[in-house]
C-alpha cells in the first residue's frame, strides 16, 4: 500500500534538503517516451503543487533465471515438470538485490524524498508522494492532464521521462508515467434478455440438446465438453475470480442460479470473498454486477464443489493498471496461492508501453512458477481489440499477448462455430513462444496473403483455447438473462482446469500450473473449431480453420481427453 504523507510534511522535507545544499545533478538518459495516443487529448497543465503518488519498479535479482525455472516446471517431459517453487524460492529470483534497493533509495534521499514505502510481493516497489513540480524535475518529465476523447478517463501522465544513467540497471519503470489506459472494461455484453427460463436441460450421454443453441446452461457445458458433476474433494485447490470496476457478485443471485440450473448441488453453495484496494461486495439487487455474477455463477456452478474465491479489487488506485498490478502482487505474495485465476477484463495492447506490458507479463510468469494457471478472456472486438472500434491495422489485446498465460476466445452453438466478436491475433510486443511455433506457422502458411501488413507475423498469437460465449444464461438482480462475451468463456475453461487439478491433487500430484506447453502438446484433447471468423478494421478478420487459429485457438475442451493427458 502507498503511504501518503501530508503536503506540509513534504514541503518541510524539501526545505530541509535545500538548506543542506542542492545535490549534484546526475547524468540523465531517456528511459521511456511515446507519442500521445489518438484517443487522448491534452486538457491542461496541473498546478505544480499538486501531489502525485509515484511508484518505482525495481529490477529483479535474476528474472532470466526465474524464467528458466518457469519453463522447467511448466513443460511436460522436463525433469522438473510440476515441481513448482515456494514463495521463498521465488523471491530469490524475483526480489531486488540489496544494492538495487540502496542505490535507488539513496538517490531519492538525495532529492529530499525520505518518506518511502516498500511494497510489492517481493519488496520490489518503492512508493512515495511528491508535488508534480518535483516529479518533473526528478525525472526530466512534463506531467500534464489528459482526457479521453469521447470518454470518461482522465489521467496525469508524461510523454517521456528520464533516469540517472547509473540507476537504469536498477529501475524497470516509473508509474504512473507513459501508459494511457482507458477506464478498465470487462468484455462487452451483447444481450441481456429478461425472462430466460431457468429450466435445467436433461443431460444427454452424447451431444447437447438443440435448446443449447439459444440458451447455454451448465448442463449444456457438461453435455458439450463432458464436464463431470462429481463433486471436487480438495480444499487446497482454490479457483480465484478477479473482480474490478465495482462489479459485485451476489449470493442471492447465485442461490437462484444454482436452484434452477444446478439442482443436484445445494443452492447454499457459495464463494469466499477477498478484498484489495478498498474492494467490497455489497449484497442487494441494485449492487448486482453482470460480469461478477457471470464469473461466479460459471465457476461455482460448473466446477462442482471446487472452492471459489472472489477477489474484489476496489478503486483505491490510480487506474486499471494499478488494479492489475496489485492483484498479482497479492497472488504472488501468498504462501498458498490459488491454483487457477480467471479474469474477464483487459486492455488494448497499444495503451500500454512495452515496459509496463513486460512488468505485468513477468508477474504472470512469476505466478506460473508457483503453480498458478492464469486465464484471461481474449476480448470482444474481433481483430479490432478489446471492444469493436475503428482501425486500419489489427489491434491486439493485453494481457492476451503475454506468452505466460492462457487466452480464452469464444464459440457458439451446439455444432460449435466461432463467435464473431472473439478477439484474436498477434502481439506487437511479445515474440512468439516456442510452444506455438509449429501450429501458428501452419496457420500462417494456409492464410497466405490475406490481411497482409495488418498484423505482426512474428508476434505471440492468441487466443490459445476457447469455450461457449453466446446466449449464456445468468441471474442478475433477481432476474434471469442471457449474456455474450469471451468473459463467459474464461470462467468456463478455468472451471475445467480446476476440476482436473482436483483429481491431480487428490492423487498426490501437482496442479497443472502454467497451461500452454501442456495444451499445445495435446491438440487432440480439444474439439477443433473450423468455421467462422472475427471481423474488424473493415475486414473479415481471421478465418477459423483446422488446427490452431487466431479466433478459437486450439478449440474447446474435451474434459476426458484433457484429464487423461494430465495423467489424472
Amino acid at each position: 500500500m502507498v503511504r501518503l504523507s501530508s503536503y506540509a510534511a513534504l514541503l518541510s522535507g524539501f526545505a530541509s534538503s535545500m538548506a543542506a545544499g542542492i545535490p549534484t545533478r546526475r547524468s540523465m538518459v531517456v528511459h521511456e517516451q511515446r507519442d500521445l495516443p489518438a484517443h487522448f487529448a491534452n486538457s491542461g497543465t496541473p498546478s505544480p503543487d499538486t501531489p502525485i503518488n509515484l511508484k518505482i519498479a525495481l529490477t529483479a535479482s535474476d528474472m532470466a533465471g526465474l524464467e528458466q525455472k518457469f519453463w522447467d516446471v511448466s513443460t511436460p517431459g522436463n525433469a522438473l515438470y510440476g515441481q513448482h517453487l515456494s514463495f521463498e524460492e521465488t523471491k530469490v529470483f524475483a526480489g531486488p538485490t540489496p544494492d538495487t534497493v540502496s542505490a535507488v533509495t539513496a538517490w531519492l534521499n538525495e532529492n529530499g524524498i525520505n518518506s518511502i514505502t516498500t511494497t510489492g510481493a517481493f519488496d520490489d516497489w518503492l512508493a512515495f508522494t511528491v508535488p508534480i513540480s518535483t516529479a518533473n524535475s526528478l525525472f526530466d518529465a512534463d506531467y500534464q492532464t489528459f482526457t479521453e476523447v469521447g470518454g470518461s478517463t482522465q489521467l496525469t501522465r508524461t510523454l517521456a521521462y528520464s533516469l540517472p544513467a547509473d540507476l537504469q540497471q536498477h529501475i524497470n519503470l516509473i508509474h504512473p508515467s507513459t501508459d494511457f489506459v482507458r477506464n478498465i472494461q470487462g468484455p462487452k455484453f451483447r444481450a441481456s434478455v429478461p425472462g430466460a427460463s431457468l429450466n435445467n436441460n436433461t443431460a444427454r450421454a452424447l451431444g447437447a440438446p438443440t435448446s443449447c443453441n439459444s440458451v447455454v446452461t451448465p448442463t449444456c457445458l457438461q453435455d458439450l465438453y463432458g464436464i463431470p458433476t462429481t463433486p471436487a474433494t480438495q480444499t487446497s485447490n482454490v479457483l480465484g475470480v478477479s473482480g474490478f470496476i465495482d462489479q459485485w457478485a451476489q449470493t442471492a443471485d447465485l442461490k437462484t442460479f444454482l436452484g434452477g440450473l444446478r439442482p443436484d448441488i445445494p443452492s447454499t453453495t457459495t464463494f469466499t470473498l477477498q478484498t484489495l484496494d478498498g474492494g467490497s461486495d455489497p449484497q442487494s439487487a441494485r449492487d448486482a454486477g453482470i460480469e461478477a455474477n457471470l464469473d461466479i455463477q460459471y465457476t461455482v456452478g460448473v466446477a462442482t464443489k471446487v472452492p471459489v474465491t472472489f477477489i474484489s479489487v476496489g478503486d483505491n488506485n490510480q487506474d486499471g493498471i494499478d488494479g492489475f498490478l496489485d492483484i498479482m502482487n497479492n497472488i504472488n505474495a501468498q504462501t498458498a496461492p490459488p491454483h487457477v485465476l480467471t479474469t474477464s477484463y483487459g486492455f488494448d495492447e497499444p495503451d500500454l508501453t512495452s515496459t509496463m506490458a513486460n512488468q505485468l507479463c513477468n508477474a504472470y510468469m512469476t505466478s506460473g512458477t508457483r503453480g498458478v494457471s492464469i486465464l484471461f478472456a481474449s476480448g470482444d472486438g474481433g481483430v479490432s481489440g478489446s471492444q469493436s472500434q475503428s482501425c486500419s491495422t489489427f489491434i491486439p489485446t493485453f494481457p492476451s499477448g503475454c506468452p505466460f498465460l492462457t487466452s480464452v476466445g469464444a464459440t457458439q452453438g451446439v455444432t460449435e462455430t466461432s463467435a464473431s466478436f472473439s478477439s484474436g491475433g498477434f502481439s506487437n510486443i511479445f515474440a512468439r513462444p516456442s510452444y506455438q511455433t509449429t501450429p501458428v506457422a501452419t496457420y500462417l502458411t494456409a492464410l497466405g496473403s490475406t490481411n497482409a501488413g495488418k498484423f505482426s507475423t512474428t508476434g505471440r498469437a492468441f487466443p490459445d483455447v476457447s469455450a461457449q460465449g453466446v446466449n449464456v444464461e445468468i441471474v442478475d438482480g433477481g432476474s434471469a438473462g442471457l449474456v455474450d462475451g469471451t468473459s463467459c468463456a474464461s470462467p468456463i475453461f478455468a472451471s475445467v482446469i480446476a476440476l482436473i487439478n482436483d483429481r491431480l491433487v487428490a492423487a498426490g500430484k501437482s496442479p497443472l500450473g502454467f497451461l500452454n506447453p501442456f495444451l499445445y502438446a495435446n491438440p487432440s484433447a480439444f474439439f477443433d473449431i473450423t468455421t467462422g471468423d472475427n471481423p474488424g478494421c473493415n475486414t473479415n478478420g481471421f478465418p477459423a480453420r483446422a488446427g490452431w487459429d487466431p479466433v478459437t485457438g486450439l478449440g474447446t475442451p474435451n474434459f476426458a481427453s484433457l484429464l487423461a493427458a494430465a495423467g489424472a
